[in-house]
């Protein structure tokens, strides 16, 4: 291994532009099990010829060797051209994380590409079969039931009666909403004189029990708007085309009551990327919620459009082009002025001795809007277990606190590990930029 590496590289010193000679030198490291070694060659490749495919799916294939998983898969996805093998690839990794539904897309797009790749063994694991996709591929093209029942019973329609004074923190992301959507619905003359649309979307990302709906509802407040709570279920339908009814009866619904704020949670369920599907059900219901976001068939004056994800990566390129989501905002945990208001935000209303919400604020770093509810439930609880000892209800005090943010973990850590893969490996269009700032990668 030595003297052949060893040659490699002092032909590479030579001419430290060879690309093949680059690559045939990482594939070597790849044999001989220098993964890490192996990695840093192909970035270096990449650094020379950006979007290389041979070299992506060879780094790729390093970060999997290497038991850097997360990795390997936001370079898989994130690429432009991915080989056939970058699909098989993809596949095998996400049997291992446990997804089987995109497992069975990517080895599908692997074989549709190079049939030859088919694997007895995946085949097995996913259990999927080239017989088993045509029945289902005959399936697809069978017309939905007539006995099914067409749309979908009208959604609540709230009132949310609290604006973003009930919001701790997230002052750059209330700016972004404020611009966006406050400002117009407050001065329509003033948008409408520049040819400006009352309406559009946002799409807020970031780790989860961030306040991501709570702060749509608060829009929907602070402009006097109702808003519509849009779950999964409440789309999804087993019956062909009767998702892309439901999505239809819920912008219809929006636009008969406008002003009215829509909102899509999880939206990374209903508009996955289009590339990662086969199935013509799924592709149509994207097509649908693009064709409402532009408002082909009727028009959207004064629906604003809210949608969050926990994972942004998941979602189909089209819906950030502009007049649909064109703004994307990133939704980090609070910052420590914020954790601080926001433990202020859930002690309201309850018994409570002196607090240095400061302290508090300074101790639960990283912890997000969700976590720091469950620290405040969990002081309670101790001080429900004493008075029910005692008899006697006494205020919570730091004591409790303090011991509850102690002993809870921060849940942004696994969803910020993630999101930095991505952010560094698949972010050719800046899409992440905003978590490469939040975490100083540059």
């Amino acid at each position: 291994m030595d003297d052949s590496i060893k040659a490699l590289r002092d032909a590479l010193a030579v001419t430290p532009d060879n690309v093949p000679l680059r690559r045939h030198l990482a594939e070597s490291l790849l044999k001989f099990a220098a993964y890490d070694d192996a990695v840093e060659v192909y970035k270096e490749g990449l650094r020379l010829e950006a979007a290389e495919p041979t070299l992506e799916l060879g780094l790729a294939e390093a970060f999997t060797k290497a038991g850097r998983d997360n990795e390997a898969l936001a370079l898989l996805e994130g690429m432009s051209n991915p080989l056939p093998k970058a699909h098989l690839l993809r596949a095998r990794l996400l049997i291992r994380e446990g997804s089987l539904d995109p497992a069975r897309s990517a080895y599908r797009r692997a074989l549709d590409d190079d049939p030859t790749l088919e694997d007895a063994d995946l085949n097995s694991r996913l259990g999927v079969s080239a017989e088993g996709w045509r029945d289902s591929d005959e399936r697809e093209r069978v017309p939905a039931s007539e006995g099914a029942v067409s749309g979908s019973a009208p959604k609540e329609f709230e009132r949310p009666e609290f604006g973003f004074e009930n919001v701790g923190g997230m002052e750059h992301v209330k700016e972004q909403i404020n611009r966006k959507i406050i400002q117009p619905m407050q001065n329509p003359e003033i948008y409408q004189a520049y040819g400006k649309k009352i309406g559009g979307g946002i799409l807020l990302y970031g780790p989860p029990g961030c306040g991501k709906t709570h702060l749509a509802r608060a829009t929907a407040g602070e402009v006097k708007a109702g808003f519509i709570a849009v779950g999964i279920s409440d789309v999804l339908n087993m019956w062909m085309g009767e998702s892309e009814r439901n999505l239809r009866a819920l912008f219809e619904q929006a636009r008969d009551n406008a002003p009215s704020v829509l909102f899509f949670d999880e939206v990374d369920a209903l508009g996955a990327s289009r590339s990662d599907m086969r199935q013509s059900a799924g592709r149509n219901l994207i097509n649908q919620f693009l064709s409402e976001l532009d408002g082909i068939n009727a028009k959207n004056d004064g629906v604003l459009v809210l949608a969050a994800t926990n994972a942004p990566w998941h979602i189909d390129s089209a819906f950030r082009r502009p007049g649909r989501f064109d703004r994307v905002v990133f939704v980090p945990p609070p910052d420590e002025g914020a954790r601080g208001e926001i433990l202020r935000i859930h002690l309201k209303g309850k018994p409570v001795g002196e607090i240095d919400f400061a302290v508090l604020a300074k101790k639960s770093k990283e912890f997000s809007g969700a976590d720091l509810m469950a620290c405040v439930s969990e002081a309670i609880d101790i001080k429900l277990d004493e008075a029910m000892k005692t008899g006697v209800p006494e205020p919570i005090t730091q004591k409790e606190l303090l011991r509850a943010v102690k002993s809870h973990k921060p849940t942004t850590k696994e969803w910020f590990a993630t999101a930095r893969n991505y952010a560094l490996y698949s972010n050719q269009g800046g899409h992440y930029d905003d978590i490469i700032d939040y975490l100083k990668l540059r």
